[in-house]
């Protein structure tokens, strides 16, 4: 995994810009700390940071292939997880190599497919490639923006990278927040290509972007397709089992230490299995670890935990024979100010999901000091349907993104702010309307099940999409590189045009999932209802928010003003038992946007 950059400028000279280039490349060093390059011609320069994963000496980027009538030059970002196909086709077609990367494979994919080198591309990707040869610049997201790539249209070309931050380093691009960006920091909806800073956007998911002198075009290789399921439920069983083995199998894949998280709940417990399985054919056993807390004999049960994770990825752990460590996090380190900084700075943003960040963030840097690569479960529960809204009739029947309430404390923020000044309801029904109106109607459909495949869409289109770019900047920020193996395009797609019953046949969430997999898992672990990711309950984490939250307040901070000083004085001056779960979820949004605007301080324009 790495950081890409890049500058493309049709009307002047690039080899005179290489200090604006080292400066953006030089962001990206927490995504790519074994090794940085880069490279300049007149019309592009390319920068880049390497995590080595695959093949540590020859994967040195940016990588060149000079033809007779120009350079072809690729930075890269991510794995092609059949790369090994790929690079025996290659090889047939007459092709010569001179490293085993896959960063060659792309690279010489693109040199015989030229943009459809997209359609062969099997895992997580985002790439620029400057072809010398025509002038023109061509950048790829993955099929689903498992890595995430940005860019910034010039006067005569084009800016791009990894991350905002790449982008912001450059004279050109402005810390500009509008009123449609702060809608979108708020709103916890991450539409497709939309980026908050003003001017900047992202290439969409399953998208390429081509660039030359006439300008930029889009073209989409990549979407989810509306059809008819023909697979009965054993069928259908079957084929995701298989789609998820060959995906797991392609995704250990690695020249450097590799481990699985394991929170004890359907989704990482069955990739742990798929995995130990697979390793114990090679003799190696896998290594696990699970986030906990300090004092974890004090959990309560909430709505969206209903027990600990420990007991249960304890059974997987003996169950599959797994190398095992609990990472304990400490309150005191998740409330640390210098935490919040580094998880804000990693990811640009705020409003993000407060001490989940920071505990991820720890979570991950522990891991760090062990392994390189690690395995996890994300989009088992938007592809299969786990959340618990997902079968609850009065949000079947609702026109609405059903996680934006629990994340959003609505009634702290200043009601002047999103009700008037951003008509944040009035967004979000607009959100809804659009992302709905891109999904394919299907001859005989009847309502219920539009409704579920609209709900399924949209949380794989939308809420995925902030899911996975969590796990990306968080783990990132430390040089971890994590995979998503449920996030195989292909078994995403699959999944998606089975019929709502099918995917609740047994009558629960995530059924087709369960059938899949329940062989390989102890049954308590199979039967274990949803559970979201875990937060600390020690009540002096809560106390800490408040004596933090306090201060900016006394201090008059800026920050304060988006939400309502009132409320926001009153909780804080309460007993940490007392405060409900809206008031401590606004001063994680309090706290994150203050660190925020110290770190970058942006220009906020809401009208």
């Amino acid at each position: 995994m790495c950081g890409i950059v890049g500058w493309i400028a049709f009307r002047h000279d690039l080899e005179q810009e290489r200090p604006t280039l080292d400066a953006m490349t030089d962001t990206m060093v927490c995504r790519g700390p074994d090794a940085g390059g880069t490279w300049v011609s007149p019309r592009a320069a390319l920068g880049h940071r390497r995590l080595s994963v695959i093949d540590l000496e020859g994967g040195v980027q940016p990588m060149t292939v000079d033809t007779p009538d120009g350079p072809v030059v690729l930075t890269y970002s991510g794995e092609a997880y059949n790369f090994r196909e790929l690079r025996d086709e290659l090889r047939r077609r007459g092709h010569e190599f001179r490293t085993s990367s896959d960063t060659e494979v792309v690279l010489r994919g693109y040199l015989e497919w030229g943009e459809e080198v997209a359609d062969h591309l099997l895992g997580m990707f985002a790439l620029g490639i400057w072809d010398g040869r025509t002038e023109r610049l061509v950048l790829l997201r993955d099929q689903l923006g498992i890595k995430p790539l940005y860019v910034y249209e010039t006067e005569d070309g084009v800016l791009f990278g990894s991350e905002a931050k790449a982008l912001l380093a450059h004279p050109a691009v402005e810390a500009v927040v509008d009123q449609d960006g702060f809608r979108e920091m708020m709103g916890f909806v991450k539409e497709p290509g939309v980026a908050v800073w003003r001017g900047m956007r992202e290439v969409r998911p399953g998208t390429m972007l081509i660039v030359d002198r006439s300008g930029a075009r889009e073209r989409v290789y990549w979407r989810l397709e509306v059809g008819e399921h023909q697979d009965d439920t054993e069928t259908t069983v079957r084929r995701v089992r298989e789609l998820l083995e060959d995906s797991v199998e392609r995704q250990l894949v690695a020249d450097v230490p590799l481990c699985l998280l394991l929170s004890g709940g359907l989704d990482s417990s069955a990739l742990t299995a798929l995995a130990g399985r697979r390793l114990a054919e090679e003799g190696r056993q896998v290594r696990t670890f699970t986030v906990d807390f300090e004092q974890p004999d004090a959990f309560r049960a909430d709505e969206l935990r209903g027990s600990p994770d420990a007991p249960f990825a304890r059974e997987v752990v003996d169950h599959v024979g797994t190398l095992h460590s609990d990472i304990r996090l400490d309150h005191r380190k998740l409330a640390d100010p210098e935490v919040r900084r580094a998880v804000i700075r990693a990811r640009d943003l705020p409003f993000g999901f407060g001490e989940g960040d920071n505990s991820l963030y720890l979570l991950f840097k522990a891991i760090r000091e062990h392994s390189t690569v690690a395995l996890s479960g994300e989009s088992a529960d938007e592809t299969f349907g786990g959340y618990s809204w997902f079968h609850q009739p009065e949000i079947q029947r609702s026109a609405t993104f059903p996680w934006v309430a629990p994340l959003v404390p609505t009634e702290l923020y200043r009601q002047e702010l999103t009700l008037n000044t951003l008509d944040l309801p009035g967004y979000l029904a607009q959100r809804w309307s659009d992302a709905v109106a891109r999904l394919p109607s299907r001859p005989c459909e009847d309502a219920h099940e539009r409704r579920m495949r609209e709900l399924c869409y949209v949380h794989v289109t939308s809420a995925l999409g902030t899911l996975l770019d969590r796990k990306d900047r968080m783990s990132m920020a430390v040089g971890l590189e994590v995979r998503v193996p449920i996030c195989d395009h292909r078994l995403v797609q699959y999944v998606f045009n089975t019929p709502w019953s099918m995917k609740t046949f047994d009558g629960r969430e995530k059924s087709l999932l369960r059938a899949a997999v329940r062989d390989l898992l102890p049954a308590s672990v199979a039967n274990r209802p949803k559970g979201h990711y875990p937060l600390t309950q020690e009540l002096s984490y809560v106390g800490a928010l408040q004596r933090q939250v306090g201060e900016l307040l006394s201090d008059d901070h800026r920050a304060v003003e988006f939400f309502e000083r009132a409320a926001l004085a009153t909780a804080v001056r309460g007993k940490p038992e007392a405060v409900r779960r809206e008031e401590r979820d606004a001063f994680e949004r309090v706290l994150d946007l203050a660190v925020w605007m110290d770190l970058y301080n942006p220009t906020i324009k809401l009208s």
